[in-house]
């Protein structure tokens, strides 16, 4: 029976994949048939000329629905993406939008434009990362939500049978330009959708976490993103070559951050930048597109999307909805869903990341239940589209979708879990008599924590729910471990980490991680879903939920760092992203910290020296007290859902 069985399984599999291949092709040859292409260049208000490619249905597809006009029938609607990545393929080749949702906004006879920014790829003009919003721009002034009005203006009067209706979707970068395209105020503008939004580099998105600077990310992605171009391009050179395929040797070997800008060379104008901006100063301020959400309209729709394990841009979606929320007075809408940076929008079915599993395929819900309903809503006109929720977060752990009114929840009440000097973790704070006042570790920058297990080269999406007991086993991480739960507890909301330490120099960084402990008996069933195919042991994992860094100098300004004074008592108070989990019965709740998170986090000299500029000679090892005292009491602060 079990040789029948085998037999069965591997004739259905083959089977299974060609049917999905015959599906894409099927839709390709659909796409091609029924959508033309057309590459143009549309002016700016200051004359430079932005390439973008159009893709439009060629005669009556898609639905017929009243946009209030007697010639709606027939008339299409725009979804726009701005993007630093490049429109291509250029010239007749299609792009393979069929392998995409996008496949199903077609069948309802989407026009799809895409644009290359300025300055990028085959645009005129100069490119300017994050190019800071001007809210008093006079004549041709311009900025990316000026771009934005003159291409969204140019499409509305120029693109045949669209019905005046434009929607702007980005993730990630183009995340970024979506917000600026919200900022417009073009009044053909419907409904824009940032997912995955840079929102500021400094405090908590790609390349710093409240003032640490994130190494790994930051030079693997300007190394090649950052080159300088040389006229209109079509496609860009690689990135830096890595001599190794293991990246906490190569960063290690590489030293302190002036090294890293010799091998970086002269040409990466924001390297140079970042090194020109220690501090968060009016450089990172301006960049800031939060400052700038009170400008969007009040009838403009927005729909802002991220991944609870986004390792990019997670602080981005939970903060620029919050922004939104008390900036502006529109309609604003929040998705979190269990995805890693864009797993949403194609890159991953949201049933798994890494060794956890959610019990479903999470972006597909997510494709037909929110993000097409809202632009069918605003775009087509579709008064039978489902109507999408204020909040709709997916909680881990209990493996659900909640619809909230608000986040964080009404019902949500902050609590403090205290750490003790035995290493348990108590909702009591700790009596006066204690005799076990404090933890102590040495940190060390010649032997930093790594941030993930295993050996590899580019920065793994996992290590955001990996299995930390790699670095509960380190003498330079400490340990905290509440009892078994006696029944389900679930968190919404903000962490944030309030500690008293005593450092024997003058700076360090520390790193918070909460952690969902599995029982020792755990093991996953049919019902939690399919996982990658590895067969990893699950009971006891060290579920990270959220951890984060603080750079010790930040601790009372990210303006005006301040040393330390060594072996002095001084509490560290900093806000970890928000976070949407189940701590199940019978699991446990730990917190581990440490001081270095290697190579995601660049070492700190643990001197108060710059950092950017310092040299191998100032990293020096340094010990490190985190206080567990009724006089000064380390606690964790839980938003605990009632």
């Amino acid at each position: 029976m079990r040789k029948i069985l085998l037999r069965v399984l591997l004739f259905c599999a083959p089977l299974g994949l060609l049917a999905q291949e015959k599906d894409k092709t099927a839709d390709s040859a659909w796409f091609v048939t029924n959508y033309k292409k057309e590459d143009v260049y549309i002016q700016m208000r200051d004359g430079v000329r932005l390439f973008t490619t159009i893709y439009a249905p060629r005669g009556s597809t898609g639905s017929h629905h009243d946009n209030g006009s007697t010639k709606a029938h027939h008339r299409h609607p725009i979804l726009l993406t701005r993007t630093p990545y490049s429109c291509n393929p250029y010239g007749e080749e299609y792009s393979k939008i069929w392998t995409t949702p996008k496949m199903a906004y077609a069948r309802n006879g989407y026009i799809f434009v895409i644009q290359d920014v300025r300055g990028q790829f085959m645009s005129e003009g100069d490119y300017m990362d994050v190019r800071p919003f001007n809210p008093n721009k006079k004549g041709n002034d311009i900025d990316e939500a000026s771009d934005s009005y003159d291409a969204i203006d140019w499409l509305v009067k120029n693109v045949k049978n669209n019905n005046g209706r434009v929607g702007v979707v980005g993730v990630s970068y183009p995340g970024f330009y979506a917000t600026m395209a919200a900022l417009s105020g073009h009044p053909a503008l419907r409904a824009v959708s940032p997912q995955a939004p840079v929102t500021e580099w400094f405090i908590g998105d790609d390349f710093h976490h409240n003032g640490a600077f994130m190494l790994m990310d930051a030079f693997g992605f300007y190394s090649g993103f950052g080159k300088p171009r040389h006229g209109l391009i079509k496609r860009k050179t690689g990135g830096y070559q890595f001599p190794v395929k293991d990246n906490y040797k190569f960063y290690l070997d590489g030293g302190s951050l002036s090294n890293f800008a010799k091998m970086m060379g002269d040409s990466i104008d924001f390297w140079k930048d970042i090194y020109a901006h220690p501090n968060y100063d009016q450089f990172w301020k301006v960049r800031n597109t939060r400052n700038w959400v009170q400008h969007i309209p009040a009838n403009l729709p927005t729909l802002v999307v991220g991944g609870l394990f986004d390792a990019e841009d997670c602080y981005g979606a939970w903060n620029l909805y919050q922004a939104i929320e008390k900036k502006a007075d529109n309609n604003n809408k929040l998705v979190m869903g269990p995805w890693s940076h864009g797993g949403w929008a194609g890159r991953s079915t949201g049933e798994f990341l890494g060794n956890v599993r959610f019990g479903a395929k999470n972006s597909e819900y997510y494709q037909n239940n929110i993000e097409r309903p809202f632009f069918d809503r605003y775009l087509l006109g579709k008064k039978d589209a489902k109507y999408v929720n204020e909040a709709n977060v997916f909680f881990t752990g209990a493996n659900k979708w909640r619809m909230l009114p608000q986040w964080p929840p009404a019902d949500k009440t902050d609590r403090s879990l205290y750490l003790h000097g035995n290493g348990s973790l108590s909702w009591s704070k700790p009596y006066i008599d204690d005799e076990v006042k404090y933890v102590k570790y040495t940190s060390d920058p010649a032997k930093p924590v790594p941030y993930a297990e295993g050996v590899h080269m580019g920065r793994t999406a996992e290590y955001m729910d990996d299995d930390q007991r790699f670095a509960g086993r380190r003498p330079d991480v400490v340990v905290f471990k509440s009892e078994v739960l006696t029944k389900d507890m679930t968190l919404a909301g903000p962490v944030i980490a309030d500690l008293f330490a005593s450092i024997s120099t003058t700076d360090a960084d520390f790193i918070v991680k909460l952690i969902d402990v599995f029982p020792d008996n755990f093991s996953y069933t049919e019902k939690d879903g399919k996982g990658d195919g590895k067969d990893y042991p699950m009971g006891g994992y060290e579920m990270l939920v959220r951890g984060e860094v603080m750079r010790g100098r930040y601790r009372n300004s990210f303006e005006k760092p301040e040393a330390f004074e060594p072996f002095k008592i001084t509490e560290v108070r900093y806000k970890l992203p928000d976070v949407a989990h189940v701590f199940k019965k019978g699991h446990r709740i730990m917190i581990q910290i440490q001081s270095t998170w290697f190579p995601l986090v660049d070492r700190n000299p643990q001197q108060f020296v710059d950092i950017y500029h310092c040299s191998n000679v100032d990293f020096i090892p340094c010990d490190i007290k985190i206080y567990s005292s009724h006089d000064h009491p380390s606690r964790i602060i839980l938003p605990v859902v009632r």
